[in-house]
Protein backbone atom coordinates (compact mmCIF):
# COMPACT_ATOMS: atom_id res chain seq x y z
CA UNK A 1 0.00 0.00 0.00
CA UNK A 2 2.27 3.17 -1.22
CA UNK A 3 1.10 6.68 -0.44
CA UNK A 4 -0.29 7.38 -3.11
CA UNK A 5 -2.78 3.83 -3.14
CA UNK A 6 -6.64 4.72 -3.68
CA UNK A 7 -7.88 4.09 -0.23
CA UNK A 8 -11.65 4.32 0.86
CA UNK A 9 -12.56 4.88 4.59
CA UNK A 10 -15.83 3.99 4.37
CA UNK A 11 -17.58 5.30 7.51
CA UNK A 12 -15.26 8.38 7.50
CA UNK A 13 -17.07 10.86 9.26
CA UNK A 14 -17.19 8.33 12.93
CA UNK A 15 -15.30 7.94 15.47
CA UNK A 16 -12.78 5.19 13.76
CA UNK A 17 -13.45 6.26 10.65
CA UNK A 18 -12.45 9.69 11.10
CA UNK A 19 -8.84 8.49 12.92
CA UNK A 20 -8.37 6.23 10.31
CA UNK A 21 -8.34 9.19 7.93
CA UNK A 22 -6.10 11.06 10.23
CA UNK A 23 -3.85 8.49 10.85
CA UNK A 24 -3.50 7.73 7.14
CA UNK A 25 -2.95 12.07 6.47
CA UNK A 26 -0.43 11.52 9.27
CA UNK A 27 1.39 8.88 7.64
CA UNK A 28 1.49 10.78 4.00
CA UNK A 29 -1.27 8.82 2.49
CA UNK A 30 -3.06 11.25 0.03
CA UNK A 31 -5.58 9.68 -2.20
CA UNK A 32 -8.14 9.16 0.18
CA UNK A 33 -12.06 8.32 -0.33
CA UNK A 34 -14.15 9.66 2.33
CA UNK A 35 -17.73 9.54 1.39
CA UNK A 36 -20.35 10.52 3.71
CA UNK A 37 -23.71 8.83 3.53
CA UNK A 38 -25.03 12.26 1.44
CA UNK A 39 -22.72 11.11 -1.21
CA UNK A 40 -23.21 7.51 -0.99
CA UNK A 41 -25.28 5.32 1.35
CA UNK A 42 -23.87 2.00 2.16
CA UNK A 43 -27.17 0.28 2.50
CA UNK A 44 -28.52 1.24 -1.37
CA UNK A 45 -26.26 -1.27 -2.94
CA UNK A 46 -26.57 0.02 -6.57
CA UNK A 47 -25.50 3.66 -5.33
CA UNK A 48 -22.41 1.58 -3.96
CA UNK A 49 -21.39 -0.09 -6.55
CA UNK A 50 -21.55 3.04 -8.96
CA UNK A 51 -19.33 4.50 -6.50
CA UNK A 52 -16.84 1.84 -6.36
CA UNK A 53 -16.73 2.06 -10.50
CA UNK A 54 -16.27 5.84 -10.45
CA UNK A 55 -13.42 6.12 -8.02
CA UNK A 56 -12.16 2.06 -8.25
CA UNK A 57 -10.26 2.17 -4.71
CA UNK A 58 -7.87 -0.43 -4.11
CA UNK A 59 -8.07 -0.42 -0.71
CA UNK A 60 -10.89 -0.52 1.58
CA UNK A 61 -11.05 0.46 5.65
CA UNK A 62 -14.58 -0.83 6.70
CA UNK A 63 -15.24 1.51 9.92
CA UNK A 64 -18.87 2.22 8.70
CA UNK A 65 -21.80 0.64 11.40
CA UNK A 66 -24.49 1.70 13.64
CA UNK A 67 -23.30 1.07 16.96
CA UNK A 68 -24.48 1.94 20.55
CA UNK A 69 -24.32 1.55 24.27
CA UNK A 70 -25.75 -0.93 26.46
CA UNK A 71 -29.15 0.99 26.71
CA UNK A 72 -29.19 1.59 22.75
CA UNK A 73 -28.20 -2.12 22.19
CA UNK A 74 -30.61 -3.22 24.32
CA UNK A 75 -34.23 -1.10 22.46
CA UNK A 76 -33.09 -1.41 19.09
CA UNK A 77 -31.90 -4.63 18.45
CA UNK A 78 -33.86 -4.81 15.68
CA UNK A 79 -32.14 -1.28 13.89
CA UNK A 80 -28.40 -2.98 15.44
CA UNK A 81 -28.74 -6.24 13.15
CA UNK A 82 -30.37 -5.38 9.84
CA UNK A 83 -28.11 -2.42 9.08
CA UNK A 84 -24.93 -3.63 9.76
CA UNK A 85 -25.83 -6.44 8.25
CA UNK A 86 -27.18 -4.72 4.81
CA UNK A 87 -23.64 -2.00 5.19
CA UNK A 88 -20.59 -4.89 5.41
CA UNK A 89 -22.97 -7.32 3.25
CA UNK A 90 -22.52 -4.84 0.37
CA UNK A 91 -19.26 -3.35 1.15
CA UNK A 92 -17.74 -6.60 0.87
CA UNK A 93 -19.20 -8.13 -1.72
CA UNK A 94 -19.00 -4.79 -4.03
CA UNK A 95 -15.71 -4.27 -2.78
CA UNK A 96 -14.54 -7.65 -4.30
CA UNK A 97 -16.40 -7.68 -7.45
CA UNK A 98 -15.02 -4.15 -8.25
CA UNK A 99 -11.43 -5.59 -7.83
CA UNK A 100 -10.36 -4.37 -4.41
CA UNK A 101 -7.01 -5.37 -3.24
CA UNK A 102 -7.15 -5.64 0.22
CA UNK A 103 -10.20 -5.18 2.44
CA UNK A 104 -10.35 -4.34 6.53
CA UNK A 105 -13.13 -5.79 8.46
CA UNK A 106 -13.44 -3.86 11.92
CA UNK A 107 -15.78 -6.10 14.22
CA UNK A 108 -15.75 -5.54 18.10
CA UNK A 109 -15.14 -7.26 21.03
CA UNK A 110 -18.49 -8.29 21.89
CA UNK A 111 -18.62 -11.23 19.47
CA UNK A 112 -17.16 -13.47 21.84
CA UNK A 113 -18.98 -15.33 24.88
CA UNK A 114 -20.60 -13.91 27.83
CA UNK A 115 -18.70 -15.71 30.03
CA UNK A 116 -15.83 -16.28 27.31
CA UNK A 117 -12.43 -17.26 29.55
CA UNK A 118 -10.09 -13.78 30.62
CA UNK A 119 -8.45 -12.28 28.63
CA UNK A 120 -9.94 -13.39 25.58
CA UNK A 121 -8.22 -15.39 22.59
CA UNK A 122 -8.98 -15.13 19.02
CA UNK A 123 -10.27 -18.76 19.10
CA UNK A 124 -12.96 -18.41 22.06
CA UNK A 125 -15.13 -16.94 18.85
CA UNK A 126 -18.56 -18.90 18.73
CA UNK A 127 -17.57 -20.88 22.20
CA UNK A 128 -20.46 -19.98 24.31
CA UNK A 129 -23.57 -17.53 24.48
CA UNK A 130 -23.78 -14.07 24.03
CA UNK A 131 -23.99 -11.35 26.19
CA UNK A 132 -27.77 -10.11 25.59
CA UNK A 133 -28.37 -6.69 25.43
CA UNK A 134 -25.97 -6.34 22.47
CA UNK A 135 -26.39 -9.87 20.74
CA UNK A 136 -28.12 -8.55 17.78
CA UNK A 137 -24.65 -6.46 17.08
CA UNK A 138 -22.72 -9.40 17.68
CA UNK A 139 -24.32 -11.64 15.23
CA UNK A 140 -24.02 -9.26 12.54
CA UNK A 141 -20.33 -8.50 13.66
CA UNK A 142 -19.97 -12.31 13.10
CA UNK A 143 -21.56 -13.23 10.13
CA UNK A 144 -18.86 -10.47 8.68
CA UNK A 145 -16.42 -12.14 9.95
CA UNK A 146 -17.76 -15.50 8.51
CA UNK A 147 -18.52 -13.73 5.25
CA UNK A 148 -14.83 -12.12 4.74
CA UNK A 149 -13.58 -15.84 5.40
CA UNK A 150 -15.88 -17.60 3.14
CA UNK A 151 -14.98 -15.01 -0.31
CA UNK A 152 -11.06 -15.69 1.29
CA UNK A 153 -11.84 -19.69 1.03
CA UNK A 154 -14.42 -19.30 -2.48
CA UNK A 155 -12.59 -16.42 -4.52
CA UNK A 156 -9.52 -15.70 -3.33
CA UNK A 157 -10.52 -12.09 -1.97
CA UNK A 158 -7.74 -10.61 0.83
CA UNK A 159 -9.94 -9.52 3.09
CA UNK A 160 -9.07 -9.48 7.21
CA UNK A 161 -11.22 -9.19 10.19
CA UNK A 162 -9.83 -7.15 13.45
CA UNK A 163 -11.66 -7.01 17.09
CA UNK A 164 -11.62 -3.99 18.13
CA UNK A 165 -12.21 -3.52 22.33
CA UNK A 166 -14.13 -0.74 23.56
CA UNK A 167 -13.16 2.34 22.14
CA UNK A 168 -12.87 5.92 22.96
CA UNK A 169 -11.52 9.49 21.55
CA UNK A 170 -12.08 12.70 19.89
CA UNK A 171 -15.33 12.46 17.63
CA UNK A 172 -17.07 10.25 19.99
CA UNK A 173 -20.86 9.84 20.77
CA UNK A 174 -22.16 11.64 23.53
CA UNK A 175 -25.62 11.34 23.75
CA UNK A 176 -27.01 9.76 27.07
CA UNK A 177 -29.19 7.79 25.08
CA UNK A 178 -27.17 5.54 23.23
CA UNK A 179 -23.24 6.55 24.17
CA UNK A 180 -20.78 4.42 25.41
CA UNK A 181 -19.47 4.23 28.92
CA UNK A 182 -16.77 6.29 28.79
CA UNK A 183 -18.20 9.46 26.65
CA UNK A 184 -21.39 9.06 28.60
CA UNK A 185 -19.39 9.86 31.57
CA UNK A 186 -17.37 12.22 29.73
CA UNK A 187 -20.57 14.37 29.77
CA UNK A 188 -21.92 13.85 32.78
CA UNK A 189 -18.99 14.71 34.98
CA UNK A 190 -18.60 17.99 32.81
CA UNK A 191 -22.53 19.06 33.11
CA UNK A 192 -22.37 18.35 36.50
CA UNK A 193 -19.48 20.60 37.44
CA UNK A 194 -21.04 23.74 35.12
CA UNK A 195 -24.26 23.15 37.17
CA UNK A 196 -22.38 22.49 40.59
CA UNK A 197 -24.12 19.67 41.04
CA UNK A 198 -23.87 17.45 44.47
CA UNK A 199 -23.82 14.25 42.82
CA UNK A 200 -23.21 12.29 39.77
CA UNK A 201 -25.12 8.75 39.08
CA UNK A 202 -23.43 6.22 37.34
CA UNK A 203 -25.14 2.96 36.13
CA UNK A 204 -24.82 -0.32 37.77
CA UNK A 205 -22.60 -1.65 40.45
CA UNK A 206 -19.27 -0.54 39.04
CA UNK A 207 -17.49 -3.93 39.06
CA UNK A 208 -17.39 -5.14 35.80
CA UNK A 209 -14.15 -4.79 34.35
CA UNK A 210 -13.43 -3.00 30.93
CA UNK A 211 -10.20 -2.30 28.36
CA UNK A 212 -9.85 1.21 26.69
CA UNK A 213 -8.48 1.62 23.19
CA UNK A 214 -8.06 5.26 22.18
CA UNK A 215 -9.35 5.22 18.21
CA UNK A 216 -6.07 7.19 17.20
CA UNK A 217 -4.22 4.01 18.35
CA UNK A 218 -6.99 1.75 16.73
CA UNK A 219 -6.50 3.51 13.32
CA UNK A 220 -2.47 2.91 13.53
CA UNK A 221 -3.00 -0.56 14.31
CA UNK A 222 -5.27 -1.02 11.36
CA UNK A 223 -3.39 0.88 8.83
CA UNK A 224 -0.35 -1.37 10.41
CA UNK A 225 -2.69 -4.83 10.00
CA UNK A 226 -3.51 -3.66 6.63
CA UNK A 227 0.02 -3.80 5.41
CA UNK A 228 1.40 -6.18 7.15
CA UNK A 229 -1.33 -9.07 8.38
CA UNK A 230 -2.77 -11.12 5.68
CA UNK A 231 -5.12 -14.48 7.39
CA UNK A 232 -8.17 -15.84 7.59
CA UNK A 233 -7.53 -15.74 12.00
CA UNK A 234 -8.94 -12.67 13.42
CA UNK A 235 -7.21 -10.42 15.11
CA UNK A 236 -7.80 -8.82 18.64
CA UNK A 237 -6.76 -5.12 18.94
CA UNK A 238 -6.48 -3.65 22.53
CA UNK A 239 -4.09 -2.78 25.26
CA UNK A 240 -3.76 -5.72 27.13
CA UNK A 241 -5.43 -4.37 30.66
CA UNK A 242 -8.75 -3.16 31.96
CA UNK A 243 -10.26 -1.35 34.72
CA UNK A 244 -13.51 -1.65 36.79
CA UNK A 245 -16.33 0.95 35.72
CA UNK A 246 -16.19 2.28 39.20
CA UNK A 247 -12.54 2.98 39.38
CA UNK A 248 -12.92 4.56 35.23
CA UNK A 249 -15.59 6.78 36.70
CA UNK A 250 -13.12 7.97 39.17
CA UNK A 251 -10.47 8.97 36.71
CA UNK A 252 -13.21 10.76 34.74
CA UNK A 253 -14.22 12.88 37.64
CA UNK A 254 -10.74 13.14 38.35
CA UNK A 255 -9.75 15.01 34.78
CA UNK A 256 -13.13 16.64 34.23
CA UNK A 257 -12.58 18.26 37.76
CA UNK A 258 -16.16 17.25 39.24
CA UNK A 259 -16.06 18.23 43.12
CA UNK A 260 -19.40 16.23 43.91
CA UNK A 261 -20.44 12.68 44.87
CA UNK A 262 -20.72 9.88 42.67
CA UNK A 263 -23.34 7.29 43.06
CA UNK A 264 -23.82 3.97 41.78
CA UNK A 265 -27.25 3.04 40.28
CA UNK A 266 -27.33 -0.86 41.18
CA UNK A 267 -30.87 -0.95 39.77
CA UNK A 268 -29.32 -0.85 35.77
CA UNK A 269 -27.73 -2.89 34.32
CA UNK A 270 -23.88 -4.18 34.59
CA UNK A 271 -23.59 -5.74 31.09
CA UNK A 272 -20.93 -8.57 30.52
CA UNK A 273 -18.81 -8.78 33.76
CA UNK A 274 -15.73 -8.47 32.11
CA UNK A 275 -14.21 -7.75 28.77
CA UNK A 276 -10.22 -7.96 28.05
CA UNK A 277 -8.79 -8.82 25.11
CA UNK A 278 -5.39 -11.33 24.80
CA UNK A 279 -3.44 -9.19 22.24
CA UNK A 280 -0.63 -11.72 22.21
CA UNK A 281 -0.79 -12.57 18.42
CA UNK A 282 -0.90 -8.20 17.91
CA UNK A 283 2.00 -7.80 19.77
CA UNK A 284 3.37 -10.56 18.39
CA UNK A 285 3.38 -8.88 14.92
CA UNK A 286 5.66 -5.88 16.78
CA UNK A 287 2.65 -3.28 17.17
CA UNK A 288 1.62 -1.71 20.65
CA UNK A 289 -0.69 1.12 21.76
CA UNK A 290 1.27 4.77 22.43
CA UNK A 291 -1.43 6.55 24.69
CA UNK A 292 -1.97 5.45 28.34
CA UNK A 293 -5.69 5.78 29.49
CA UNK A 294 -5.30 8.96 31.51
CA UNK A 295 -3.47 10.58 28.51
CA UNK A 296 -6.30 9.63 25.89
CA UNK A 297 -8.90 10.80 28.11
CA UNK A 298 -7.80 14.36 28.93
CA UNK A 299 -7.10 14.20 25.69
CA UNK A 300 -10.55 13.12 24.44
CA UNK A 301 -12.28 15.60 27.17
CA UNK A 302 -10.22 18.69 25.95
CA UNK A 303 -11.27 17.70 22.43
CA UNK A 304 -14.99 17.31 23.71
CA UNK A 305 -14.62 20.95 25.25
CA UNK A 306 -13.42 22.24 21.94
CA UNK A 307 -16.64 20.71 20.29
CA UNK A 308 -19.20 22.66 22.88
CA UNK A 309 -17.07 25.83 22.23
CA UNK A 310 -17.32 25.78 18.45
CA UNK A 311 -20.71 24.91 18.68
CA UNK A 312 -21.84 27.54 21.25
Amino acid sequence: MDQSARILVAGARGLVGGAIVRQLRTKGFTNLLTPGRAEVDLTDRAALDAYLAAHKPQFVFDAAAKVGGIQANNQFPGDFIRENLLIQTNLIDASYRAGVEKFVFLGSSCIYPKFAPQPMKEEHLLTGILEPTNSAYAVAKIAGIEMINAYRRQFGFKGISLMPTNLYGPGDNYDLNNSHVLPALIRKFHEAKLAGAPEVVVWGTGTPRREFLHCDDLADAAIFLMQTYDSSEIINVGVGDDIPIGELALLVKDIVGFQGKLVQDTSKPDGTPRKLLDVSRLTSLGWKPSLSLRDGITQTYAAYQATLAAAA
